[in-house]
């Protein structure tokens, strides 16, 4: 099921170098572009870096055996 006014973002961070995805639901006033450099400024680099290596890191060693029957 998705939402169906959720609007997605990919700003980039400056202090990273990265684009990252934000998805967000936005009033209809509101200014998109202070709300982007906001998120920018708010942007946990720490974590967002750390994510990236767990996601990319390639598991080695043993692996789950099946049982022969």
């Amino acid at each position: 099921m998705a939402i169906p006014n959720i609007k997605r973002f990919r700003p980039f961070c400056p202090k990273c170098n990265e684009s990252y995805t934000l998805m967000a639901v936005l009033p209809k006033d509101t200014n998109v572009d202070a709300f982007l450099a906001d998120a920018v400024n708010r942007h946990d680099h720490k974590a967002f870096s750390d994510g990236k290596v767990q996601q990319s890191k390639i598991r080695v060693g043993q692996q789950k055996q099946k049982k022969a029957k």
